[in-house]
């Protein structure tokens, strides 16, 4: 394709972001404003113009998808075939490719090995061991964790300052220590390293660096904003002295600082690179106008962003749907309603999400799909009865209730773990094949007849013991009362707390959320009977499904409809990011928002409820503060449900917490105008 046809299919900003070739640019990328596009003709033109070869572009982004697609899209751009290709890629496959070539001035030898997870775990449990560190209170994850934040900042272990009190950090970093001299050992890298290592091999070697930078004419970068400490100082040690750095993104769809983004790279490019020229991209063609003007005016009260606003020459388009319930049940009932009775009329489930802040609220959703026969898929996460929380908590309660149940007693026996391994599980299952017994029998019958080595026959004896305890527990305490005592009283709940684990929180929240789901029903029986059909029914139904999905994995995926449930004070800007960073987390999660309405292309619905359970306690909830932020010309209020639950609600609050706190707003009387006007 020649150069003029490539500029055909692009908008006026666009062109100009495409033709500015040389120097430091920033292209602000809007929501559905072509960024990929802009990024692709840009990489063909530069070729196509031969400004450089196409071995002489460096062009990065964070996924295999995004970078596979890139590739797909400049090779049909471009008007001759050549053996020369960009150096395409993620940041990580990029740096696998100089490592190969350089390892030796490492210490490693080209055909390294790089490390998974679970060989990450395996290879820290064993040093833990050795260094006589308790596994059950760090756990391995939580370890991976801290190396991976120490290697994103730049820091081997030698480089590490701790402050002298902090035993926790201290314990982490000897393993850090011994952890990278044995994969070193074993020519190994984590992930963490293929970045790390780079960057000390161009600081450590200007030959080699200077071989790069002379190479490489062009530097093309997409997700600017989602780029850390490390990959930004990679980049910046490839840049040439012509200073011809392109990078891409929207600084209002910075999420991932939990994973450890930082949005002050894309905020400050312009002062890293001087005369640097900024292409801002609004115009988009994804979304409505109702629409767009409802996430310009969230994102709008963020005051850390280079701004910008969004257009679009489509139609004005549905108003934004605002909807209260009164509590979580009905809302995911008012969804499935709307989805039955008017919205697969005229679109596929396939282009329908839900996007929830917090993966627990899928649990309502799916409980009412099942119910109701719509079918559904959990992007980015496991179904909720598929959890392994859930699934382990559940099996104490089939033992429980009754005595048959192998499956169960053997889950519940190896969570949390009594010490009995598969040899044992083994010889208790051939006994109570040989004797006609169910298991728990089988392991009655090995301690009395003292076939049990004593440490597993003293576990074996106390759980047993528990169990006989909970049948009896079970017949005066209502079904949820006997799981809390029973997670209490069996350490689970205490392994979750005391183990220092990233996913460990999600798992107490989602445990949580299942001691509310067992309330709606009247006793355990017809709770384990739900949980079963639940489960059994098959759930991979030919055809169509919604999508339930958490806002963070909505991020780049668009649907012609969405829905925004939660969007309340504490759940959504969600309270603990609030507190541990205040402000900067209160706009993160203002981006999110921003996120959340720019993925619908057609028709999206915002609701909250009055009351959500907490705990096990009912809660009143305040609306978020960023319903207060959408304009009231782009909304349609559901005035059925907001009467009805008006005069529940005390609108005559005016509260003015610090923004870090709680909600600030011009009072609940211009709120309460707003829904029921």
């Amino acid at each position: 394709m020649e150069s003029d046809q490539l500029l055909k299919s692009l908008n006026e900003e666009q062109q100009k972001a495409v033709l500015s070739t040389e120097g430091p640019n920033l292209v602000v990328a809007g929501a559905g404003s072509g960024k990929t596009k802009v990024l692709t003709t840009r990489l063909a033109y530069i070729i196509n113009q031969k400004k450089a070869w196409a071995n002489q572009i460096l062009c990065v982004t964070f996924t295999n998808k995004a970078a596979k697609e890139m590739q797909n899209r400049v090779l049909s751009y471009l008007s001759e075939k050549s053996n020369s290709v960009p150096w395409l890629g993620t940041f990580h496959s990029i740096s696998v490719k100089f490592l190969r070539r350089h390892a030796e001035a490492l210490g490693l030898k080209s055909n390294f090995t790089i490390l998974d997870t679970d060989d990450q775990k395996k290879l820290i449990k064993k040093i833990c061991t050795a260094e006589n560190i308790d596994a059950k209170k760090i756990s391995p994850q939580f370890i991976i964790a801290f190396i991976d934040q120490w290697k994103n900042k730049g820091l081997l272990p030698q480089d590490v300052k701790i402050k002298k009190n902090n035993l926790l950090e201290k314990s982490i970093l000897r393993v850090y220590e011994i952890y990278q001299t044995k994969i070193k050992d074993l020519n190994a890298c984590d992930f963490g390293d293929l970045l790390l290592y780079c960057v000390k091999l161009f600081e450590e070697h200007k030959d080699i660096r200077d071989i790069y930078k002379k190479n490489f004419k062009y530097i093309l970068v997409d997700e600017y904003q989602d780029t850390n400490f490390i990959q930004n100082k990679w980049l910046n040690l490839l840049v040439n002295e012509k200073r011809n750095i392109c990078c891409v993104g929207d600084d209002d769809q910075s999420i991932y600082s939990w994973r450890g983004a930082e949005i002050k790279n894309f905020l400050t490019f312009d002062k890293i690179y001087d005369n640097c020229k900024i292409f801002k991209l609004e115009q988009n063609y994804r979304s409505t106008k109702n629409i767009l003007a409802t996430a310009s005016s969230i994102i709008s009260n963020n005051g850390k962003r280079l701004g910008k606003t969004l257009w679009s020459s489509s139609d004005q388009g549905e108003l934004v749907k605002l909807n209260c319930y009164q509590n979580g049940k009905e809302e995911a009932e008012g969804i499935s309603d709307a989805i039955e009775n008017s919205l697969k009329k005229k679109y596929s489930l396939n282009n329908i999400s839900i996007l929830v802040r917090a993966i627990y609220q899928t649990r309502e959703f799916e409980e009412r799909f099942l119910k109701v026969g719509i079918g559904y898929r959990v992007l980015g996460g496991t179904k909720f009865y598929e959890r392994a929380e859930i699934k382990d908590a559940i099996s104490y309660l089939r033992i429980i209730n009754q005595k048959f149940d192998d499956l169960a007693l053997e889950r519940a026996i190896g969570s949390p773990r009594k010490g009995v391994g598969e040899n044992t599980m083994n010889q208790l299952y051939t006994f109570a094949s040989k004797n006609k017994l169910c298991l728990e029998d089988s392991i009655i019958k090995n301690i009395e007849l003292n076939q049990l080595k004593p440490k597993i026959k003293a576990s074996l004896s106390s759980f047993l013991n528990m169990i006989k305890k909970w049948r009896t527990d079970a017949k005066t305490k209502k079904h949820y009362d006997l799981l809390k005592l029973v997670l209490d009283e069996s350490g689970y709940s205490q392994m979750l707390k005391n183990k220092k684990d990233v996913d460990n929180e999600n798992r107490l929240e989602n445990l949580k959320e299942l001691l509310r789901a067992m309330r709606d029903y009247d006793n355990l029986q017809s709770f384990l009977e739900h949980v079963a059909l639940a489960t059994s029914i098959d759930q991979e139904w030919d055809g169509e499904k919604v999508n339930l999905m958490t806002m963070h994995a909505a991020k780049g995926l668009e649907f012609d409809v969405v829905f925004l449930p939660g969007w309340e004070e504490g759940l959504f800007p969600h309270q603990k990011s609030l507190e541990e960073k205040g402000d900067l987390a209160l706009e993160e999660e203002r981006r999110l928002a921003y996120v959340g309405v720019t993925r619908a292309k057609k028709e999206a619905f915002i609701s909250f409820a009055m009351r959500r359970a907490f705990h096990g306690d009912w809660m009143d909830t305040l609306p978020s503060r960023f319903v207060n932020e959408i304009p009231e010309e782009n909304i349609e209020k559901n005035e059925g449900t907001l009467k009805e639950v008006s005069n529940d609600f005390d609108f005559n609050q005016d509260q003015d917490f610090e923004s870090n706190e709680g909600y600030r707003s011009p009072g609940w009387e211009r709120l309460k105008k707003k829904l029921l006007k």
